[in-house]
């Protein structure tokens, strides 16, 4: 192999979703197929990627934050900054004297010849498109996820919602979908290399059949579910209008189908829900959920909640705590809101000081917390398949940890499994045991 790549240290870090971590893997791939090492622990990178999210300010400045630091850990490294931020904030990052190499959405595909073009002398800073210009879904594939036991597939990209409080639009672009033929390929290839559950997830996974596709969203989870292999199948985050009795009926039907559905609420008040530009009613969510629950036993319901977004009212506040304990959601991802610069909700009258969202935060986190407890215990003495997906140690003693159907996180004794001793082999094997 004649590459300007062969045996360079690559570290690559991933900040915010699993997009951009299903997209590191891809990228990781590329260089390593290129001749490029993946970074051990300790080693001194000779590249450095740094997958970046803009989703918020903070998220912005965690991202500088990352950047710097491998800059300073790694001194002679090539950095390389790709993702969100760097779609956002381009000409702020041009002067940037850590970065060496910028790379826009939908130009992870071209890293290998990117860096290669950097090595060789040639200047590539400035290497970025108009994702909203651009109606192409970007082509990139994973053969072994890094976890091995669990593998994301990215099958769609963009958004087309504009809510009020996300930059999410103008950094990824218009919707755009993968080609179901290309999923199940991807998803075959994965199989084959022993991955036993496939995540399919993208930046508005509900929106994979308002495109040019030409195929739809149930028929790329009915195609996947019948790869030989493939034992699981799980869906990343979904809007409450693709979740229609059709729907339910069809991955009800399917037997490596995970009863597991995490819905983007946002906020359980419908005044909130329209200033943030939602697409629903707290009324239609509600029935959402209900309806799953008519066809899975005890689903596992999750979700994302804002709370103190801008004009949020105690009123307003009162009705989603009232409407969340009539939702009852197994877990509860909860963000104060942080202003965006760039969105419409940062200039909304009557910003929420931080003290109120922190007060309203830990009672949300209070109940979630409850409600975890309450809906796993709901299966206590019942027979549960987990897949093993790591050897831990916890109290001092190493334990087998892996996750349900529903996604519940099991921690597992040697002992109940018959083993006197950690075993590697147990690693990406489904059990069943008395939970």
């Amino acid at each position: 192999m004649n590459s300007v790549l062969e045996n360079k240290k690559v570290l690559l870090y991933a900040l915010g979703c699993k997009v951009n971590q299903y997209e590191n893997d891809a990228m990781l791939e590329s260089l390593e197929a290129a001749g490029a090492v993946r970074c051990q622990d300790n080693d001194i990178a000779d590249i450095c990627i740094i997958n970046t999210c803009s989703v918020t300010n903070v998220a912005d400045r965690k991202s500088r934050q990352i950047i710097h630091r491998l800059k300073k850990q790694n001194p002679n490294a090539i950095i390389a900054a790709t993702g969100c931020y760097v779609q956002a904030a381009a000409e702020e990052l041009k002067s940037d004297n850590s970065i060496d190499v910028l790379v826009g959405n939908n130009r992870k595909k071209d890293i290998v010849r990117l860096l290669s073009e950097y090595l060789s002398g040639q200047d590539i800073r400035d290497n970025y498109i108009d994702v909203n210009q651009d109606p192409f879904f970007e082509d990139l594939t994973i053969k072994t996820p890094e976890t091995h036991t669990r593998a994301y597939i990215k099958i769609q990209d963009g958004c087309n919602n504009f809510c009020t409080y996300c930059i999410i639009p103008y950094v990824r672009g218009r919707i755009k979908s993968k080609d179901i033929s290309e999923i199940l390929e991807e998803t075959k290839t994965l199989a084959k290399n022993g991955v036993k559950e496939v995540v399919l997830t993208g930046i508005n996974l509900s929106s994979y059949d308002d495109d040019t596709s030409n195929s739809k969203f149930i028929d790329v989870i009915q195609a996947v579910s019948k790869v030989e292999g493939i034992e699981r199948i799980r869906l990343g985050s979904l809007e409450p209008r693709v979740i229609t009795d059709q729907f339910l009926e069809i991955v009800s039907s399917l037997p490596n189908f995970c009863p597991h559905f995490h819905l983007s609420l946002q906020s359980a008040s419908n005044a909130t829900l329209e200033r943030m530009n939602r697409k629903y009613t707290i009324e239609e969510f509600i029935e959402t959920c209900d309806r799953i629950r008519r066809y899975f036993d005890r689903p596992a319901l999750t979700s994302d909640v804002i709370v103190g977004f801008a004009g949020e009212t105690e009123e307003e506040f009162a009705e989603t705590v009232k409407n969340l304990e009539r939702i009852n959601f197994y877990e509860m991802h909860v963000f104060k809101y942080s202003k965006r610069k760039g969105t419409p909700a940062a200039k909304m009258p009557n910003q929420v000081p931080e003290t109120v969202k922190s007060t309203r935060s830990d009672i949300l986190l209070e109940m979630s917390k409850k409600n975890s407890e309450a809906y796993e215990a709901s299966f206590k003495g019942e027979k549960l398949h987990v897949l093993i997906e790591e050897i831990i140690e916890k109290n001092g003693k190493k334990v087998y940890r892996g996750h349900t159907e529903r996604y519940i996180l099991v921690d597992i004794p040697f002992a109940m499994l018959g083993d006197s001793q950690a075993s590697e082999a147990r690693i990406n094997t489904i059990v069943t045991l008395d939970y």
